[in-house]
């Protein structure tokens, strides 16, 4: 195949009024040859459940898998003292994630834990001369994408085993953030997020991916109900749900409730 379309999902987040919308504007696309949704599907949003019958139904679809994924596979509320991403387990933000991460277990239940376990930590394939490799931070870590400097140290050492290879291709989430860097070869791609926007633009994102003869790299932002996730979690009040709404609302960190 001398070209290939990719769709791109990223930190949905439970957020199914924004998935929805995401998955009817990928559909209506005629060249999308393969769906990445690169992680953390369910935890910090209204409707995990949701989330998992919209995931489930999506064909020639790679799931790989975000920290809380992880975070759920982990039963991370049973540890003694938990944390998440360099957080004191005495901060009541941490604590009320975590106790989120216990309810969206709950939600999903053992069909969902079970899709978690099935995720991938990444995805590599390689179109004519082009290496992409799709994970939701870092192939080595789940909580930090790669500095230019480390990506340029991971391109060397394929290199090392398939010199063919003329261009490389970084795609990865998590930052909730767009990124778009570029050095010599290698270009590193973040759309920002599909569910949860944290950089002040609060419509949903996906990305389309187009690699093999030529290089194409479109984010597209749309309008969805962000209304009817606010008052879901009004109505469920799960943990953490009025930072949350907020973080909806302006597309920002809010942590000031």
């Amino acid at each position: 195949m001398s070209l290939k379309t990719y769709a791109i999902i990223t930190d949905v987040h439970g957020n199914s009024s924004s998935l929805k919308e995401a998955i009817k504007i990928i559909n209506k696309r005629s060249d999308v040859d393969q769906i990445i949704c690169l992680g953390d599907y369910f935890a910090l949003g209204p409707d995990p459940m949701g989330c998992y019958q919209l995931l489930e139904s999506l064909s020639n679809c790679i799931f790989l898998r975000g920290n809380h994924e992880r975070y759920l596979i982990e039963n991370l509320w049973t540890h003694e003292r938990p944390n998440l991403e360099g957080m004191s387990p005495d901060d009541p933000i941490c604590k009320e994630i975590v106790q989120n991460e216990k309810w969206t277990a709950e939600m999903i239940g053992e069909k969902g834990r079970n899709f978690c376990n099935k995720t991938r930590i990444a995805e590599r394939q390689i179109i004519e001369d082009t290496l992409v490799e799709f994970t939701h931070a870092w192939y080595q870590r789940d909580e930090i994408p790669p500095t230019m400097d480390e990506a340029i140290a991971w391109k060397n050492h394929i290199l090392k085993a398939n010199n063919k290879i003329k261009h490389f291709i970084f795609v990865h989430g998590h930052t909730h953030l767009p990124r778009k860097e570029e050095k010599e070869n290698l270009k590193i791609l973040c759309q920002g997020a599909t569910g949860l926007p944290f950089d002040e633009d609060p419509r949903g994102s996906i990305a389309f991916l187009k690699i093999g003869r030529k290089f194409n790299w479109e984010i597209v932002r749309y309008e969805y109900d962000r209304k009817k996730s606010i008052d879901m979690l009004e109505d469920i009040k799960p943990p953490f749900y009025k930072n949350l709404q907020n973080t909806i609302r302006y597309a920002t960190i809010r942590n000031d409730i």
